[in-house]
C-alpha cells in the first residue's frame, strides 16, 4: 500500500549548529498506526513538527500521496490533509466545546452548519459523545483530548499526528483513547503516533520506528520485535539500571510532614477537602488523581503558594502554615513543580539557575562563589546525564527532558529534608526516567522525605511506600502501595468507592 504521507532524508540543523534530524525517512500509510519511539532528544517531535508544516527542514522532502511539498505554516499542512494533536491542548478554556469547534471550523473554511453537521457524522462513526453546551474548562482532561481529537478530525485529515497522548489522561481515559485509535485505523486513517511509554506500543502499533539522536534506528513490525529489544535500540546498547524499590525500616514517630484537616478553597470551591496525612523521614507517599482533583492545590498549599482556608501544616515539628514559600525552602522544604518552565529561569545559563536556587535557600550569599557552584552543578550534570553544550548556555535551549533534570539537580544539590515533587518524570524518555526515578529512590534512602504526585501509575506503583488517591478534594483511598492493584487505582481515581487504611 502506497504512503500517504512520506519523508525523505529529513535534515534539520538548528541556527546554534543543533542537529536534530539527519537523514530521516519513513512513510505513513492508510489504516496503520506508526508508532515513533525515542528518547528524549530523539527527534521525534521535530519530526512531527516538520510535517505538521510548523518548522522547516533545512534539507529533504515531505511528499503527501507522492507529490512534493513545501508548507509555510500548519494551516497549509491542514489544507494537504494533515492533522495534529498536541501533547498540551489547546483549547480555549473558557469557551464551549461548540465554540472551540466552530472557531477551528472558521479556520479551515467551515461554515457552523458543516461543523455541527460532520461532527454529527464523527459521533456516529467513531461512537462519541460530544457535549457541545459545556465549557471546556468543566471538562477533565481525557474529554478535553476527544475534543481535541474531534477538532483535528473536522478537515478530514489523511494523517492524524498524536503527539505523547496518554501523558495527561488516565488508565481508563487511556483505553478509551486506544479504543478510538484502532476506530480511527479502522476507518482508514494513518496515524502517527508519538510515545515514550513502551508498553502502549504493542496496544496501538502496526510499525513502530525506533529513533535515536536525530536518526532511525530501525522500523519494524510490532509483532517482530519484543519490548526489551526496543528499550535496547531506544537507549543504544547502554545497560540502563533499573530502580530497586528497597524496604524502608519503619521510624515510627520520625514524622517529618504532617497535614491535620486541611482545606482550600478556590474560587468558592473546595478544591482541598479536610485531608489529613503524614508523611515520615526516608518515606516516599504517592498521591495518584485525575487532574483537577484537588492535588496541585495541595501541594501549593503545602509549599506556601497558596493559602489554606483551615487545617495546619506541621514541618518537623513547627507550624508553619503562615510562613511564605522561601522560608519554607530555607527550613528544608523543596518544590518540583510540573510545568518546567515554573522550576528555572530560561533566560539564565545553567550556573546562575544553580546559584540562584543556592541564594534563596540561604546557601550562598551575596557574593556567589562561582567556581564552586559549577563544580557542584557538574558534579549533577554528570550523575543524572543533563546534555548540554556548556554549562553557560541559556536553559531555554535545553530540551524538555534535560531541563527537567536540572530541576531536580537544583533540588538535590540542597539535600531537603521533605521534596514535594509533580510528575518528575513526565515527558522524559526512558533511561532519563529511569535515572530520576532511581536518583527520587536514593534521596528517599538517604533519608529526605518526598510527597509524589504523578499522574502515572507505574512511577508510584514503583516509587511510593504508602500512596493515596485523591478524588474530588479528598483522600478516597490511604493504603501501602503493595495493597493496590492497578485495575483497582484505575477505579478509583474514577471516583468508584475506596477504603482508608494506614
Amino acid at each position: 500500500m502506497a504512503e500517504v504521507v512520506e519523508v525523505r532524508d529529513l535534515y534539520k540543523v538548528y541556527p546554534d549548529g543543533t542537529i536534530a534530524l539527519k537523514g530521516v525517512s519513513l512513510g505513513f500509510r492508510r489504516g496503520e498506526v506508526h508508532v515513533v519511539l525515542g528518547e528524549n532528544g530523539a527527534g521525534k517531535t521535530t519530526l512531527a513538527r516538520i510535517i505538521y508544516g510548523e518548522v522547516r527542514p533545512t534539507r529533504g522532502q515531505v511528499l503527501v500521496e507522492g507529490v512534493p511539498r513545501v508548507f509555510h505554516g500548519p494551516w497549509e499542512a491542514i489544507r494537504a490533509g494533515i492533522s495534529m494533536v498536541y501533547q498540551h491542548f489547546s483549547l480555549v478554556h473558557k469557551f464551549t466545546v461548540a465554540e472551540n469547534l466552530f472557531l477551528y471550523g472558521y479556520h479551515i473554511g467551515l461554515s457552523r452548519r458543516e461543523v455541527l453537521e460532520r461532527v454529527e457524522k464523527l459521533e456516529a462513526e467513531y461512537g462519541l459523545k460530544i457535549p457541545l453546551n459545556r465549557r471546556v474548562d468543566e471538562l477533565p482532561a481525557g474529554l478535553q483530548q476527544r475534543i481535541e481529537i474531534v477538532k483535528a478530525l473536522l478537515s478530514e485529515p489523511k494523517l492524524l499526528i498524536l503527539d505523547e497522548p496518554t501523558s495527561l489522561i488516565s488508565p481508563l481515559e487511556a483505553e478509551a483513547l486506544f479504543k478510538l485509535v484502532k476506530r480511527l485505523k479502522e476507518g482508514g486513517v494513518a496515524v502517527m503516533y508519538i510515545t515514550h511509554r513502551l508498553k502502549e506500543v504493542p496496544i496501538v502499533g502496526d510499525i513502530v520506528t525506533v529513533m535515536r539522536r536525530g536518526e532511525v534506528v530501525k522500523t519494524v513490525h510490532v509483532d517482530k520485535v519484543d519490548l526489551n529489544t526496543l528499550a535496547r535500540l531506544m537507549v543504544g546498547g547502554r545497560e540502563i539500571e533499573k530502580v530497586v524499590h528497597t524496604t524502608r525500616q519503619a521510624t515510627a514517630g520520625e514524622r517529618v510532614l504532617e497535614i491535620e484537616r486541611l482545606t482550600v478553597v478556590k474560587d468558592g470551591r473546595r478544591v482541598v477537602d479536610n485531608v489529613s496525612f503524614w508523611i515520615e523521614r526516608g518515606e516516599i507517599f504517592g498521591i495518584a488523581g485525575v487532574a483537577g482533583n484537588g492535588q496541585e492545590e495541595l501541594v501549593e498549599a503545602i509549599f506556601g503558594l497558596l493559602k489554606p482556608s483551615s487545617g495546619r501544616i506541621i514541618f518537623c515539628g513547627r507550624d508553619v502554615t503562615d510562613l511564605p514559600p522561601w522560608e519554607r525552602l530555607r527550613l528544608g522544604i523543596a518544590f518540583l513543580p510540573s510545568e518546567r518552565r515554573l522550576a528555572l529561569v530560561q533566560d539564565m545559563n545553567l550556573v546562575e539557575n544553580m546559584a540562584l536556587m543556592l541564594a534563596v535557600a540561604g546557601k550562598v550569599g551575596l557574593l556567589v562563589p562561582w567556581a564552586h557552584v559549577e563544580r557542584l552543578l557538574g558534579e549533577y550534570v554528570n550523575r543524572l546525564g543533563i546534555v548540554a553544550r556548556s554549562l553557560t548556555m541559556p536553559v531555554k535551549r535545553l530540551s524538555g527532558g534535560n531541563q527537567q533534570k536540572l530541576a531536580l539537580a537544583r533540588i538535590m544539590v540542597l539535600k531537603p529534608r521533605l521534596l514535594v515533587a509533580v510528575d518528575p518524570t513526565h515527558g522524559l524518555d526512558y533511561a532519563s526516567t529511569m535515572a530520576v526515578r532511581r536518583m527520587l529512590r536514593q534521596m528517599a534512602d538517604n533519608g529526605t522525605s518526598i510527597l509524589l504526585v504523578s499522574s502515572d501509575l507505574d512511577e508510584l506503583l514503583q516509587l511510593s511506600d504508602r500512596l493515596a488517591v485523591m478524588y474530588s478534594g479528598k483522600f478516597v483511598s490511604l493504603r501501602p502501595v503493595d495493597k493496590y492493584t492497578y485495575e483497582e487505582l484505575g477505579r478509583l481515581m474514577g471516583g468508584y468507592e475506596g477504603g482508608m487504611a494506614s
